[in-house]
């Protein structure tokens, strides 16, 4: 049986007044994708942004509850540049840095004080192997990685994060920019990733969860209304509000 990765404990999450997640109970696994399914602005990036405290540069933030990584809690016991080592990143819209394919995945473990050369060549190639890119991008490591296409930017944007040996991966709405083909190959790389990583994806694509997820929570309005294994959410839905969001009644 798996152990749990990350666990959520009755978690309250305000804007202000505003109170964008409600008693929040959420675990994820080692080597488990979860998806992140529901309209919008039901409390999915919020949530996800919880987990590597990218939510602590807005003033007016506050929460209540717990969020554990290995049984630490991330907001009283971690450090924020420890967790964001241990917990990645991937954005909607690919963000290379303006720099070359090689700098970019090297970027993280410089601003650590990696200097050995080789030890960063290694690091580079690896990263890349596992991102599946390597292959098209061996022979322009030193050009742009602006001139990459937006599929290989993604792509390059999560070797840029597996190069920092993290323990969990959060993907917001990775693939909403990116055409049929380019979504494809994310989601062939998300079901290899999870052999190494724990990954947490935000989807509006409800195929897209059903196809590479092994869990599936559905939020609504600030609630998570229920967070079961993909296929019972998708064929059984415990609660009529998630049935009706997925056989398209709303949303």
């Amino acid at each position: 049986m798996k152990s749990e990765k990350l666990k959520v404990r009755n978690l309250d999450f305000f804007y202000g007044d505003f109170q964008a997640l409600k008693n929040i109970n959420f675990d994820l696994k080692n080597n488990e994708a979860s998806a992140l399914i529901g309209p919008s602005g039901c409390g999915k990036s919020t949530f996800i942004r919880i987990i590597n405290r990218m939510n602590d540069l807005i003033p007016s933030c506050r929460l209540t509850g717990e969020v554990l990584l290995d049984g630490e809690d991330i907001y009283s016991n971690i450090d924020v540049s420890e967790l964001r080592t241990r917990v990645g990143m991937v954005f909607q819209k690919p963000n290379p840095f303006n720099m070359s394919v090689f700098d970019n995945v090297a970027y993280g473990r410089r601003m650590q004080g990696m200097r050995d050369k080789n030890k960063l060549i290694e690091l580079v190639e690896q990263s890349l192997r596992k991102a599946a890119l390597w292959d098209e991008v061996k022979d322009r490591l030193k050009k742009s990685a602006q001139s990459l296409s937006g599929g290989q930017q993604q792509r390059l944007c999560i070797a840029r994060s597996i190069a920092m040996s993290p323990e969990i991966i959060l993907m917001d709405e990775p693939t909403s920019a990116l055409d049929p083909i380019a979504t494809g190959r994310i989601e062939e790389l998300i079901g290899e990733l999870k052999q190494d990583f724990s990954i947490i994806i935000v989807t509006h694509s409800m195929n897209q969860a059903a196809r590479i997820s092994d869990r599936t929570a559905f939020f609504l309005l600030g609630d998570l209304i229920e967070y079961e294994a993909t296929a019972a959410v998708f064929t059984n839905p415990k609660d009529k509000r998630t049935e009706d969001y997925i056989s398209g009644r709303f949303g």
